[in-house]
């Protein structure tokens, strides 16, 4: 039985509307087992290792040469697509809506980025060292040495994705030398599989969706001694690798003079899928900014994995197509029936909420962004942008800040909207997307009110 102060969850799920799910226990509850011993720590040395595979990044990818080898993105401030936003739906206070450009990631350009390449990275360092190649305190560039390709030659690193994780896992696997191999699922687009075979790797087509591409991984990875499975629903390498963007965000806050305290509350939304890449940002958000940062995460309406996992607290095993959705969503990277419980438990005591988005409104985003500010995006990445009206201008959203003491505060709020990925969209690909973002903008003649 799931309850909700606002009503059955399941059937509110069921009805395909969009749809705010307030967290009960957050800031109550507490990981169990190897989740509960994360803290900052476990942050700061991701972001340490990275640092340390900075030198072989530039060598591996030289567009990085310029970053000194940092994979990130930029914080932009949008105010024309703020001012967009408030002609429709949404009353910022006096608050401020920025943008964390992780759809422009460098060499993978999207949100996996860093978790991707920070866990492919791991992998070769383990090996190197294992075979006494690289020793702890010397030059990583060593891993782009004939010897060491040699070495990684002999292994295939493999994951299952809808697309943008099997990019950032591929490109680096094929960089590196390893033979790499991607299991795509139904809802991965064709263009993402054509740029993997580009880069040598195997791409293996599934007719089912993601949850059974990543378990074919899994499996066909436990019959080969010589094969290493990127899970994307059970890493914590990966998730850790995904948390130092919390440490980059909060560095771009202080240079753009901005205040994260109780009278200054950051506001935080990112689409999300199986829930690694967002449950990693928001945990390390959360372990930095405490309570001052409320974390959110979107999903479509016909794939709310996570909210329907936390919710029932993983306890009957349910996926979306057991309340009657069926995953039909444009939003590739969200198209997710079941999220990870790992990542589930995570955020447990961290995250403030979970809203759903139709697909008609990720194109009106899409389509708005880049009309006001010129920045183009992937469908999926433009869920989080329903996040600042479901909470400012719902009834559930406006008891969460009641609840939580900050209706005087908000205008002095700052909003961030989290892009996911876009960076390498065909032109030809990206013109549909914003064609029909424009004809759906048309037919909206009325400013529409949230009424979760």
């Amino acid at each position: 039985m799931i309850d909700h102060n606002d009503g059955d969850v399941l059937h509110s799920l069921a009805s395909n509307r969009p749809f705010l799910w307030l967290n009960p226990i957050r800031d109550k509850g507490a990981g169990t087992g190897a989740v509960s011993t994360l803290s900052l720590a476990d942050v700061e040395a991701a972001e340490q290792r990275l640092q340390k595979f900075a030198p072989l990044l530039q060598v591996l990818f030289p567009e990085l040469r310029q970053t000194g080898g940092l994979i990130e993105s930029e914080l932009l401030k949008i105010p024309s697509m703020q001012a967009l936003l408030e002609q429709t739906h949404t009353d910022f206070g006096g608050g401020h809506l920025w943008l964390k450009a992780d759809h422009n990631l460098p060499v993978a350009g999207s949100v996996k980025a860093r978790g991707g390449i920070y866990e492919v990275l791991c992998f070769a360092e383990e090996l190197a060292k294992k075979e006494g190649l690289l020793q702890a305190d010397g030059d990583y560039r060593v891993l782009a040495t004939p010897t060491a390709r040699q070495l990684f030659e002999q292994y295939t690193v493999s994951v299952g994705s809808t697309g943008n994780l099997g990019l950032s896992i591929g490109v680096t696997a094929a960089a590196l030398g390893f033979k790499a191999c991607v299991h795509m699922s139904v809802e991965a687009k064709r263009w993402k599989k054509e740029r993997l075979r580009r880069r040598g790797v195997e791409v293996i087509e599934h007719s089912e969706d993601y949850s059974k591409a990543v378990a074919a991984g899994r499996e066909a990875a436990k019959q080969d001694a010589f094969a290493y499975f990127v899970d994307d629903e059970n890493s914590l390498t990966l998730f850790m690798g995904y948390s130092v963007a919390a440490l980059r965000l909060q560095r771009q806050l202080r240079e753009a003079a901005i205040t994260v305290d109780a009278d200054h509350p950051l506001f935080v939304y990112i689409p999300c899928g199986v829930g690694g890449a967002p449950g990693g940002i928001a945990f390390g958000l959360k372990q930095i900014f405490g309570n001052a940062v409320h974390c959110f995460f979107a999903e479509p309406t016909q794939a709310p994995c996570m909210l329907l996992g936390m919710a029932a607290g993983f306890k009957d095993n349910l996926s979306v197509y057991d309340v009657g959705l069926q995953v039909d969503t444009e939003a590739d990277g969200l198209a997710v029936s079941q999220a990870s419980e790992l990542v589930a438990k995570l955020m447990a005591p961290v995250l403030s909420g979970i809203f759903t988005v139709k697909d008609n409104q990720l194109f009106r985003h899409l389509y708005r962004l880049e009309v006001s500010e010129s920045v183009r995006i992937e469908p999926s990445a433009a869920a989080g942008f329903d996040g600042p009206g479901c909470l400012l201008s719902s009834e559930q959203g406006r008891n969460y800040l009641r609840a939580n003491g900050l209706e005087e505060s908000m205008h002095q709020a700052n909003h961030v909207v989290w892009s996911t990925g876009g960076r390498f969209v065909p032109a030809t690909e990206y013109q549909q997307f914003h064609q029909r973002g424009e004809a759906l903008c048309a037919q909206t003649s009325q400013p529409h009110k949230h009424t979760l």
